[in-house]
């Protein structure tokens, strides 16, 4: 029998997760993916896989997971509540999951998108190139109460590490480089944009993030007569009445509204993981510049591992204390010592 993890309580808007389909712009179909790809990696950073497995991504809510055999947790992206019958774990750590134990995940404390990876990922068919779920193209589903996954074949052992990731919960700083409508634009509207706070509006998805600015919306000079056109994750339309939604990972791929910008891949994280009301400020940068921003964050993904630390664990809430050699030379004395 495969190594399965059963869904006992799912919350409202949770699916299964990879890097995306990547070179179907073609087709009408988005990249997709998870919503925070840099969550991905740092899972497998955790767990010592590469960063295309398939994860669980859950929005704003967890749920509540059982697994059939001892496996290999970790868990990423926004904090949420978690234990193990009963016990709190830590976030952006890994675990052992024991076989029949309950993994309760909460609300999440901060951002929007926590991840539930598990050693070997989650397997499934792949249609065109990746398994993630696309949900705005139809493919895929949304994981409900009682649904099991299969889970690939783990070939690590390593757990219980830990690493302090930086803070992309919050809002924050993030960089734009100039897209094809930005000269439209006035000057006045660009300062203006780079000056000013914008908040995270409610309406918010795996589609788009829709913002308001601080002094109402942006303007631009000669009319709205923009012919429709390819669009991507990052680009950050700005609709008839002023208002500018940044597309995400499920975005449509061509569309008629001017951009002001588009949002650097590397700080697209920020975006997907800022809370209702919470503020982002925007700056350009020009192409070099963002080159390099851009090597910069794939060499520090890369390396991620390296940041990774064991995780101490409090001896006073360790259930399964006795079975840890915490001295070297100590046995529990029940071994075998014939022939020694």
């Amino acid at each position: 029998m495969s190594a399965q993890l059963s869904i006992l309580r799912a919350g409202p808007s949770m699916t299964l997760q990879d890097t995306g389909r990547a070179g179907h712009l073609a087709l009408g179909l988005s990249r997709g993916g998870a919503a925070d790809r840099l969550a991905l990696a740092e899972g497998a950073a955790l767990l010592g896989q590469p960063a295309d497995r398939l994860a669980l991504e859950m929005a704003a809510l967890g749920g509540d997971f059982q697994a059939n055999e001892d496996t290999r947790i970790a868990l990423t992206g926004a904090p949420m509540r978690a234990t193990i019958d009963g016990e709190a774990v830590v976030w952006n750590a890994s675990h052992w999951l024991p076989a029949g134990a309950r993994l309760s995940i909460g609300a999440a404390t901060a951002g929007c998108y926590g991840y539930l990876h598990v050693g070997g990922g989650f397997a499934a068919e792949p249609f065109l190139g990746a398994a993630s779920a696309h949900l705005a193209a139809g493919i895929g589903t949304l994981l409900q109460d009682g649904d099991t996954l299969t889970m690939g074949r783990d070939v690590g052992s390593e757990t219980n590490r830990v690493f302090e990731p930086e803070d992309r919960f919050h809002g924050g700083a993030v960089r734009l480089t100039p897209s094809f409508q930005t000269h439209l634009f006035g000057e006045a509207e660009l300062a203006r944009l780079q000056a000013e706070p914008l908040h995270r509006a409610a309406r918010a998805n795996r589609m788009g993030v829709a913002l308001t600015p601080a002094g109402g919306g942006y303007h631009i000079d000669g009319g709205r007569n923009v012919v429709s056109e390819i669009v991507l994750p990052g680009d950050i339309q700005v609709t008839g009445d002023g208002m500018p939604f940044v597309l995400m990972v499920e975005c449509q791929t061509t569309g008629g509204y001017p951009r002001i910008g588009t949002v650097l891949p590397c700080d697209l994280p920020r975006v997907a993981q800022t809370p209702a009301g919470a503020e982002l400020r925007f700056r350009f940068v020009d192409l070099q510049e963002a080159v390099e921003l851009e090597r910069a964050e794939a060499k520090r993904r890369a390396e991620l591992g390296k940041h990774c630390r064991p995780l101490i664990r409090d001896p006073r809430f360790m259930r399964d204390l006795l079975s840890y050699n915490l001295i070297s030379g100590v046995v529990a004395g029940n071994e075998d010592f014939e022939g020694i």
